[in-house]
């Protein structure tokens, strides 16, 4: 792309040097005064154009002439960033510039000319071979008339729109005008709408023969062409073609283009596999040959949806006789395999990027072989296995990102000794992945080549004493040591380093001690300690932190009351989970960028002050619970107009909701659960939070009806009025809360709640959003249970225990098929338990004690597997199992008349086989013992046993011997009689 560009300049610097270069003409007059019509018609805010006074026209700022005729050839008016916004020139553009006829170069780009269109009569400016209008705030569509501009060399229309009309289908361009730019080298169109030029946008720009540098980056390209229509490309050596929709595979057509050496196809949506573009080996072999491959020196292809193996591509790239590739970019895909050693041959290559993919296996040894490696990001993979102490010689290394693996074995500072570049590193594994065993073990003594700016070690072990190695290390602008099993406290000279740091994580470890107020902080920077020990006060550190988590330490007494003062650019505060103590200060409420606010699990006391008295700010997450915070809910919560979640439960707060909350329309979560608030449940809650997901006001002292107005509230899965002083009946609408009856997921979220499920309180983080429960237990409701509830067909907890219910259970509660939690105790409720019951397939957890429930318990399912009978307790008309008492019948179904009932059969039999195999026992040793014993003991009987035994053997045997001889006879008789016949 340089190469290209440079030749462009050198053209025109040839241009500009022709003639006579020791004689310089003067400025033509007719062409002066067109330069000062054109600075009439500009709107020039910091007087850039000051320098446009006087006779020479060819000594104004941006104007250059020939030196040989004195003709204007050069009018340069791009806005420099040195210039700032009050520097952009706007207005119109004059038609004099017509007058300027040998004008070879025009530059008009970032400046904001509002809206107006690029002017037509452009396009009559024959000579003209640079043209550049990028970012300069026109509207509407190219105009056509660009395209008779035959000599042009360079056109660079980037974003040359005011983005505020852009949208307008006005500005959809298409692509017939560039035909006529026969001589164009250079075509920038990036970002500008080129959607209805879709079918034929790469048959367009293949007309132009001497192209060598295509940007159609983000022009809502929809269709990548399977073949090349023409082969007139062939000086392409620049392709840019990312951030359009093309839902595709990779063409091979883009690896034929022999030139080729700079390739973007980043954020296309490409599939498929890389090797997709060759359709065989063959092929492949064959682009590496005729060098298509072999000199391509750029090659981009991250945030696409790429799967598949690299192995044969880097085989292939790694064969080439000399190798050009220097920058390969397949990040954000869904790559795998492992990294081929091959990858070693690739001897130019300055850049590899392979993070987000799903490499598996180690980091090749031959990866020391890449010397002229800057750049190596493989962080968000599988990989595993060792680093390499070959990765120690790759001693041009900028920047290393290799997080979020599973890498084992030891790393010493042999793996890093010859790293005199480096400024990034990240060493980490994936702190979700059990069972990792990197141990960072580098000397104490050992001092570091290199001058880090940015480090990242985290889920390994570090440990257990601060790394020395990092005392010289004063470039620091992010420290990272995470999860890294560090104990004890900060040594001193880290907080003599001095830095200025961006970001500061030491989060999860053990550290402890107090921390200094000495540290320096960058603009927009960030401190992460929580899931430490550190204590003693709060530490407030310069005025530019924005995001401080403290969560989970030790420390202790008041929150600064001038916390807002001094740390005024904060968005993020997290001081939960420690032993703070006193009142919330009320320059909390001047800190309006503030958009989370957690104080949790504190001893906070005293009432929350009027903290956002009238002020609007930016407030979105609120959680002050568990503290002991006392008094009502100040009427400035109203002023939280963008706040989504606000969590005061287990306080003391109390009195009634104050009616500015209605203010709060965008609440997602309203947990006032745990305090003494009093008064009706407003109705307008529905109305003015309608998007309420969570409602809970659990252990308050509410009383009235439920408002059957939260019927409406259609995006609402966890609604907990439970321990109040709630009467009235449930409304029977409450069956209309639709996200707990469809299967269609609420928006993904991740926030802290308890629920009371399966009989007890669970806390739920991750997946809070898939929790639906409805809890309207201990308080006073009476009436039915209505039946619309079992139209909430992914409900999971259904609590109405400890009321006043009557009427029967409803009898398709069976269609509740998510249910896992169902307790109806504690209620007057009557009749049969429904059979539907059984088909309940989730249910583990169900109470329908002391109630007035009669006849058979279901049986079946998921039912047989509930066999407490403390379920069934107190209902005295029930029967079955599991409970003792037995439906009528039961017996003479089992057993003929006049039997035991079912249980005392079964008792029976038990206990006579209990008998059988006794008594079996007791006759073998008396029958046995019996007869043997007695032949032992007494002699004559002894002789006349076995008297008789002998006597019956021989009798025996007497019997054998006659029927064998009889045998022999008859069948000597037989034969005879054959004979004779």
């Amino acid at each position: 792309m340089a190469t290209s560009i440079a030749s462009v300049h050198l053209l025109f610097l040839v241009i500009m040097a022709s003639g006579f270069p020791f004689h310089k003409a003067a400025c033509i007059e007719t062409e002066k005064e067109a330069l000062l019509k054109l600075k009439q018609g500009l709107l020039d805010p910091s007087h850039r154009l000051s320098s446009w006074d006087g006779d020479d026209c060819c000594k104004w700022r941006g104007v250059a002439c020939s030196n040989r005729t004195g003709h204007v050839i050069k009018l340069n008016l791009r806005s420099l960033e040195d210039d700032g916004i009050d520097g952009k020139f706007g207005g119109e553009i004059s038609h004099s510039l017509l007058e300027l006829k040998y004008l070879n170069y025009l530059d008009l780009s970032m400046n904001n000319f509002e809206g107006t269109k690029i002017p037509k009569f452009i396009g009559s400016m024959e000579r003209l071979r640079y043209l550049n209008l990028s970012a300069a705030s026109f509207s509407g569509r190219i105009p056509p008339q660009l395209g008779n501009l035959s000599r042009l060399i360079y056109l660079d229309l980037k974003e040359y729109f005011d983005l505020n009309t852009y949208s307008d289908e006005s500005s959809q361009n298409d692509l017939q005008w560039i035909s006529g730019l026969s001589s164009l080298r250079h075509l920038n169109l990036e970002g500008v709408n080129l959607s209805i030029a879709s079918a034929y946008w790469l048959q367009a720009v293949s007309m132009l023969p001497s192209l060598s540098e295509l940007h159609l980056s983000s022009c809502g390209l929809s269709l990548l062409p399977s073949s090349l229509p023409s082969s007139n490309l062939t000086s392409l050596s620049v392709l840019v073609l990312s951030i359009n929709g093309f839902n595709s595979t990779i063409p091979e057509w883009l690896f034929q283009l022999r030139n080729l050496v700079y390739l973007d196809l980043s954020f296309d949506n490409l599939e498929g596999s890389i090797l997709d573009a060759f359709p065989n080996r063959t092929s492949l072999e064959k682009l590496k040959m005729v060098g298509s491959l072999c000199q391509l020196k750029t090659l981009i292809l991250s945030e696409n949806n790429l799967n598949g193996e690299i192995t044969e591509l880097i085989d292939i790239l790694s064969r080439c006789s000399n190798s050009s590739l220097e920058h390969l970019n397949l990040g954000f895909n869904k790559l795998g395999g492992v990294l081929p050693n091959s990858i070693g041959n690739l001897y130019n290559l300055q850049s590899l990027l392979l993070w987000e993919n799903s490499f598996v296996g180690s980091i090749p040894n031959s990866i020391g072989n890449l010397s002229n490696l800057k750049e190596l990001y493989l962080s968000n993979n599988q990989m595993s296995g060792t680093i390499p102490e070959t990765f120690g010689q790759l001693n041009e290394l900028v920047a290393v990102d290799v997080s979020e693996n599973s890498w084992e074995g030891v790393l010493t500072e042999s793996h890093l000794s010859n790293l005199k570049h480096i400024k990034d590193l990240a060493i980490s594994n994936n702190p979700l992945l059990p069972n990792q065993t990197l141990v960072i073990n580098i000397s104490s003594e050992w001092i570091p080549p290199f001058k880090l700016k940015y480090l990242e070690l985290g889920s390994c072990q570090v440990g257990p004493a601060f790394p020395v190695w990092l005392r010289n290390q004063n470039e620091l602008n992010i420290l990272i040591l995470r999860d890294a099993e560090i104990s004890g406290t900060i040594p001193a000279w880290f907080w003599k380093l001095d830095l200025e740091l961006d970001q500061l994580n030491l989060r999860n470890n053990q550290l402890s001690g107090r921390i200094p107020n000495s540290l320096r902080f960058t603009s927009q920077s960030s401190v992460h300690l929580k899931g430490n020990q550190f204590s003693g006060s709060l530490p407030l550190w310069s005025s530019n932190v924005s995001r401080l988590n403290l969560r989970n330490n030790l420390f202790s007494g008041p929150i600064p009351s001038d916390i807002g003062e001094r740390m005024p650019m904060l968005t993020e505060l997290d001081l939960s989970y420690n032993s703070l103590t006193g009142m919330l200060p009320l320059s909390i409420g001047t800190l309006y960028g503030l958009q989370t606010l957690y104080i949790s699990n504190n001893y906070l006391s005293g009432d929350i002050p009027e903290l956002w008295d009238g002020v609007r700010n930016l407030l979105v997450h609120v959680d002050l619970s568990n503290n002991n915070l006392s008094g009502e809910l100040p009427s400035s919560v109203g002023s939280l107009m963008f706040i989504v979640f606000l969590t005061l439960s287990n306080n003391h707060l109390s009195g009634e909701l104050p009616s500015t909350l209605q203010n709060c329309t965008y609440l997602r979560k309203l947990d006032l659960g745990g305090n003494r608030f009093s008064g009706n449940i407003p109705a307008w809650i529905a109305q003015t939070m309608p998007s309420l997901w969570i409602l809970r006001f659990r252990s308050n002292l509410f009383n009235g009806s439920i408002p059957s107005q939260l019927c409406s509230l259609s995006s609402l899965h966890i609604l907990d009025l439970a321990q109040n002083n709630l009467s009235g009946s449930i409304p029977s609408c409450l069956g209309n809360l639709s996200a707990m009856a469809s299967e269609i997921e609420l928006f993904r979220y991740e926030g802290d709640s308890t629920v009371l499920t399966k009989g007890r309180e669970d806390s739920y983080r991750s997946i809070l959003y898939l929790v639906n429960s409805i809890d309207l237990s201990n308080n006073a409701l009476s009436g039915d249970v209505p039946g619309g509830l079992t139209n909430l067909s992914t409900l999971g907890s259904l609590n109405l225990s400890i009321n006043h219910l009557t009427g029967k259970i409803p009898t398709n509660i069976g269609q509740l098929q998510r249910l896992e939690t169902l307790d109806l105790s504690r209620n007057q409720l009557s009749g049969p338990i429904p059979a539907g019951m059984a088909s309940l397939t989730f249910l583990n957890h169900l109470n329908l004690s002391y109630n007035n429930l009669s006849g058979r318990i279901p049986t079946g399912n998921q039912l047989q597997a509930l066999d407490d009978p403390s379920i069934y307790r107190d209902n005295p008309a029930l029967c079955g199992r599991p409970i003792t008492t037995r439906c009528p019948g039961d017996y003479e179904a089992l057993n003929p008349p006049g039997g035991d009932d079912e249980d005392e059969d079964e008792d029976g039999a038990e206990f006579e086989m209990k008998w059988f195999y006794l008594s079996m026992g007791i006759g073998f040793v008396v029958g046995f013992w019996g007869v043997c014993g007695t032949l032992v003991v007494m002699e004559s009987w002894r002789q006349a046993y076995f008297r008789g035994v002998y006597k019956m053997i021989e009798w025996i045997i007497l019997v054998i011997q006659l029927n064998v001889a009889r045998l022999l006879q008859r069948k000597l008789n037989l034969g005879r009689s054959q004979s004779r016949t």
